[in-house]
């Protein structure tokens, strides 16, 4: 591939065969973004692993059907739910029990079962919950009848704002996705809790559910703390709480219970949210910026090298610092170019486009004046020399 080619098709902050930074060529940072678009400045992810039917690597397994060792009563007590056949099986009595641990922002995955043998109707059928920090909860419940027929008869009536897959008492689930009594079911949740100030609510935060792999929430927004029959506002608590079971007097099974803490979306700089503060992105510009100019060498003699990386320091920052000393490379570049001639201005096409592109992307995005002198000066060689026109 020739060094244009390699040029046109190098990604941002990646060094060409011909030592030429290939960058800045997506939208810059902004406001609202701490990087630009396909930028190689951004921190990669963490590799995980993840095989089908298995936990992630990253997950916290709070139960694999071996140990109840990471869960207790709400009292802090021994649970007295029974392990049966590789499951934790809930005990009429016994109370709610929780997770030892505490956990906020979440995925969360889970499997039950509502009981084989089948007895009562409604809420008394195989009833049971998922709490997530112990407030807000999501319906276990045996909502396999619950429809209404073509002749309008109901086997199993029930509020729909209670059966499996609600969030209990605010939203019914967008569809039905309950097996038969005793078949294994999967709940797949993301669960963001609401952000407070002091007394004063900023998000309500939000929850997703996937039932069975069906989508029976989507990003629903909190509207209160899980109570019956009663609309409870929402109220500030701890960042990290408990994740808890209910015992609502059936014997309900679950297994393969495993967590993964995920990053709140409320303000993240990384992951963006409703309400990333331009100040918290700024500092994180800056401090690409600086790592980006303590890897520059403005004294470097590959003057197209030493623009490249201060033109993207700049997207970042821009600093009259590093303006002056563009301007500087800029002109003793532009007089380098001016004193070769045709032959050695084509081998070096490929870094005099690059320059060019550069400042147009800055340009575009309103780092660079329209009249910058570097951008007119590079297109004017590349038009002299007809570096563009189509052979």
């Amino acid at each position: 591939m020739s060094c244009s080619k390699a040029l046109m098709f190098a990604g941002a902050a990646v060094l060409t065969a011909c030592g030429v930074r290939a960058g800045l060529y997506g939208d810059t940072p902004d406001a609202k973004h701490a990087w630009a678009v396909h930028d190689m400045n951004r921190p990669v992810p963490k590799k995980i692993t993840a095989e089908p039917g298995k936990p992630p690597s990253d997950a916290i397994i709070l139960f694999d059907g071996t140990s109840l060792d990471k869960w207790e009563s709400t009292k802090g007590e021994p649970t007295k739910w029974r392990l049966v056949d590789g499951a934790l099986e809930s005990v009429k009595g016994a109370g709610y029990i929780r997770t030892k641990e505490s956990f906020g922002d979440c995925q969360l995955h889970i499997e039950w079962a509502a009981p084989a043998n089948v007895e009562g109707q409604g809420q008394g059928r195989g009833n049971s919950g998922v709490f997530l920090m112990g407030n807000y909860e999501i319906q276990v419940l045996d909502s396999y009848e619950t429809e209404v027929l073509p002749d309008g008869s109901n086997k199993n009536p029930n509020y729909a704002d209670g059966q499996a897959g609600a969030v209990y008492a605010e939203n019914p689930p967008l569809v039905n996705a309950c097996r038969g009594p005793g078949e294994w079911q999967t709940y797949d949740i993301v669960f963001h809790q609401p952000v407070w100030e002091g007394d004063k609510l900023k998000w309500p935060g939000s929850v997703t559910v996937f039932h069975n792999g069906v989508l029976v929430q989507d990003h629903w927004e909190m509207e209160g703390l899980t109570t019956h029959c009663r609309r409870r506002p929402l109220a500030p608590h701890p960042t990290k709480l408990p994740l808890q079971l209910q015992d609502h007097g059936n014997p309900v099974r679950f297994r393969n219970i495993w967590l993964r803490e995920i990053p709140s979306r409320y303000a993240n700089t990384t992951h963006g949210g409703p309400a990333v503060k331009e100040e918290d992105v700024m500092a994180l510009r800056r401090e690409t910026a600086a790592k980006l100019y303590a890897k520059a060498n403005p004294s470097d003699p590959n003057k197209a090298a030493a623009l490249q990386r201060l033109l993207e320091v700049i997207s970042y920052e821009k600093t009259d610092a590093r303006v002056n000393e563009i301007k500087t490379i800029a002109s003793a570049y532009l007089a380098e170019l001016g004193g070769l001639d045709k032959q050695r201005l084509e081998s070096r096409k490929g870094e005099i486009i690059a320059v060019r592109n550069a400042c147009n992307v800055l340009i575009r995005n309103k780092v660079l004046p329209e009249e910058c002198t570097l951008r007119a000066g590079l297109q004017k060689i590349i038009d002299e020399q007809g570096f563009e026109k189509k052979k």
